[in-house]
């Protein structure tokens, strides 16, 4: 063998190919989990629940430390929202594992001065914030408010330290346009936290306009076919908002659709919530841009030329990828 072919042969024995080396550099290590809070009116509408489900079943990308409860004005009192949390925990195979921890009721305004009571509106929720973000871990723990702000503010109102260890990602607002219903809930809790030290990010709403999570919607039709008999199926039958009971979440998601107002042609519902999990799950799914930060005045914006604080706004959604990736995630969660 002449040594032009031995040296050849070493060289592939020594250098195997990164397609077959374990330990490539090439091989990128697999990031550590997202330390993750929701804070959900769960009862209103359909979207929570279905945000709620695709984080429960993403916990190979999700360390979902907790599930913070707010009232807002649909969906009845602060139990209502409570007991449908716990709903779909129960149906995603999640309730003893994840705890859910009732938050405030009312706004922040008429709850801010009270906060270093003995007990107040809000309270446990608050705690629980509080102490996920002063522990030990020192990854940046992910809020994601996807109803009013009112917990968050109040966390922010009596630990103003935990801003450096949070991002809050909210599920809120029209920017640059007035209004909308998270946002309208508590127009109170809105300037605290976007003014404090906290990075803050908004996936904005928008209906009827293809920029925002209203355009990430769905047809009863495309539910019945990509959700029926999907998620992992449960020992013990939970009973629905809307009666009958159920064994997988993907059931009681075209329950919660053939009970649903319609809007739009064909007749849909938007999945803003599910959109909001969806970026932190995967950035790639919209745009960000950076912006001076705005003020509340209202319920409309006040843009600023020059402000020492910058937020981020999360629009154009891409629905294709978002739904593909939450059907997959329901999907492969039963096997």
């Amino acid at each position: 063998m002449n040594y032009f072919l031995l040296g050849i042969l070493l060289f592939i024995h020594v250098y195997p190919s990164s397609e077959n080396r374990p330990d490539s550099i090439d091989s990128p290590a697999k990031p550590d989990k997202i330390r993750l809070i929701i804070d959900s009116d769960a009862n209103n509408e359909l979207d929570d629940q279905h945000a709620l489900a695709y984080a429960f079943f993403s916990r190979d990308q999700f360390d979902l430390e907790g599930i913070t409860i707010n009232n807002t004005r649909n969906g009845g009192t602060l139990k209502g929202h409570y007991d449908e949390a716990v709903r779909v925990a129960k149906l995603c195979n999640a309730y003893n594992d994840v705890k859910i921890y009732k938050g405030a009721s009312g706004n922040y305004a008429d709850i801010q001065n009270h906060i270093n009571e003995a007990d107040y509106d809000g309270k446990e929720a608050v705690d629980f914030i509080i102490k996920s973000a002063k522990s030990s871990d020192s990854r940046q723990l992910v809020l994601l408010p996807i109803g009013k702000l009112t917990n968050i503010a109040l966390a922010l109102k009596k630990a103003p330290e935990i801003a450096g260890k949070i991002r809050i990602v909210w599920l809120g607002s029209n920017y640059p346009d007035a209004g909308e219903y998270n946002l309208d809930d508590d127009t109170t809790s809105v300037n605290p936290v976007i003014q404090s030290q906290a990075p803050f990010e908004m996936a904005v709403v928008r209906n009827g306009k293809p920029s925002g999570t209203a355009a990430v919607s769905v047809t009863p039709a495309e539910i019945n076919a990509r959700m029926k008999g999907k998620g992992i199926e449960v020992a013990r039958a939970v009973a629905g908002r809307h009666g009958n009971s159920f064994t997988t979440f993907g059931d009681y998601s075209a329950d919660l659709f053939a009970h649903a107002d319609l809007h739009g042609n064909p007749p849909s519902r938007a999945l803003y919530d599910m959109a909001a999990v969806a970026i932190v799950k995967n950035p790639h799914w919209a745009e960000k841009t950076t912006i001076n930060a705005p003020t509340l005045s209202g319920n409309k914006w006040i843009d600023h030329a020059k402000t020492g604080r910058k937020i981020e706004i999360w629009e154009n959604f891409k629905k294709d990828e978002i739904l593909a990736d939450f059907y997959k995630t329901v999907e492969k969660s039963a096997k």
